[in-house]
């Protein structure tokens, strides 16, 4: 088996479907018969989920491994950052807590993070095909590019493709995905493979004359609109950490997500959510 091969999602804001669709994409591809696996480098979520052998990670992908049909390990999410107040969290590395950081003392130090996180990145693509990967929050934050470890630096470090998310729920899902491209440098834009729409309602057809303009802007395609699907899943901080203790379940569904991926058809490059 080959190194694994990068996809990296990421979403022009925080709760854009960052989560949820990297789990999607985890299992479309174990149901394609990939050795799959999440990654997020660095994961901030209040509470945690602990692995079997007594490990802390975040919860969401602990949710994307049980996508996989896999058990989650910290390779997984290497970084994980648990506030305590606006302006310091705790900061828990490989699993293991490492102490409480004022906001400005982590973000002069995070750097220094990323051999750790390139280690255990480079760990989980020696044993899978596809490694999934979630950014967080918006991958155009300026004033943090340049010492960034979970969006564009992440991805040009080990040279993923990327897709970017928008949330079109609450309106502006134009200015979300065209100021977002417009802000990345020359660098991260040749990352960028396509845009996804997401949390869509109603009818795509009305929808449909504003994504050819969209595309000619940002200069990639957008390559899905995704409906807005109610899957009973808790927000990212209160996922429960279940997972299929299998490394492949024999079932392509788990007792604990609400949905599958299923293809429209048995050719098909498009998908839909089916009931679990």
């Amino acid at each position: 088996m080959g190194r694994a091969k990068p996809i990296m999602i990421q979403g022009t804001m925080s709760n854009a479907g960052k989560s949820l669709l990297a789990a999607g994409l985890c299992r479309v591809l174990s149901q394609d018969g990939l050795r799959v696996t999440p990654f997020k480098s660095q994961n901030m979520a209040l509470n945690s989920g602990v692995t079997a052998d007594g490990l802390e990670m975040g919860r969401a992908q602990i949710m994307q491994a049980e996508a996989c049909g896999i058990a989650p390990d910290v390779r997984m999410n290497p970084i994980l950052l648990k506030p305590e107040s606006d302006h310091r969290s705790q900061l828990i590395v490989a699993g293991k807590a490492q102490g409480a950081f004022a906001a400005r003392d982590y973000f002069a130090r995070k750097k220094a993070l990323m051999p750790q996180i390139l280690e255990a990145f480079d760990s989980l693509a020696e044993e899978n095909d596809v490694i999934v990967i979630e950014g967080a929050g918006s991958p155009a934050e300026i004033n943090l590019s340049e010492n960034d470890i979970v969006n564009m630096g992440l991805a040009r470090a080990v040279s993923s493709p990327v897709l970017l998310v928008g949330d079109i729920d609450p309106g502006g899902v134009f200015a979300q995905l065209y100021g977002t491209v417009a802000l990345f440098a020359p660098e991260d834009r040749a990352l960028l493979r396509g845009l996804v729409v997401n949390k869509f309602r109603g009818d795509v057809e009305i929808l449909r004359p504003g994504l050819a303009p969209l595309e000619k802007m940002c200069g990639v395609p957008v390559v899905g609109v995704v409906p807005y699907l109610t899957l009973d899943l808790d927000d990212e901080d209160s996922l429960a950490p279940r997972y299929l203790p299998a490394r492949r379940a024999a079932s392509s569904t788990s007792p604990s997500c609400a949905f599958r991926i299923c293809r429209t058809s048995p050719t098909s490059t498009r998908f839909r959510a089916c009931p679990a």
